[in-house]
């Protein structure tokens, strides 16, 4: 259960503000809704409070999580990824949507990697700066730490110019 002004992470959309906690008509039915404002581009999203957990919403990680998330970039004992890149697309596309913060990171790192190799698709370019700022935004704030600062431990783990 979530207060107004607390913080909490929306699948593929990052972190948010909960702004509300409202009563709504739906179809005949009465029910309370987050409304919840998305950091990054102020976009409202109205949550139902019964179905918050399968929808995936969920607190910010605790700062000791925080290097479980780094161990997951730095980790490069992966097998090479072969499939084409509209399947490799869907399948990345996929742990974003689940909302965690762990799946978020291997997305990131099989992207960084990848792109070593060879040249990614226009697709797989924006998922890459998509799991970068979910990763960035919810680091920072679990840190109580700057955006830049986290952008420059990112850059560190991948050898970023």
């Amino acid at each position: 259960m979530f207060k107004v002004g607390d913080l909490a992470v929306y699948p593929a959309h990052g972190v948010g503000r909960i702004e509300s906690i409202e009563a709504r008509e739906i179809s005949g039915k009465k029910q309370n809704f987050y409304i919840m404002k998305i950091i990054h581009n102020n976009m409202t999203i109205m949550i139902p409070v019964n179905n918050a957990g399968s929808v995936g919403l969920r607190g910010i990680i605790d700062m000791d999580e925080v290097p479980k998330v780094y161990e997951i970039m730095k980790r490069r004992n992966i097998p090479p990824d072969n499939q084409t890149w509209n399947r490799r697309y869907r399948e990345y596309m996929e742990k974003i949507k689940t909302g965690s913060v762990y799946e978020v990171a291997e997305v990131l790192r099989n992207l960084y990697l990848l792109r070593e190799d060879k040249d990614l698709s226009f697709g797989e370019r924006k998922m890459l700066d998509t799991a970068q700022s979910l990763l960035i935004k919810e680091l920072s704030i679990a840190q109580n730490t700057d955006e830049g600062a986290v952008m420059s431990e990112i850059s560190a783990i991948f050898d970023l110019d």
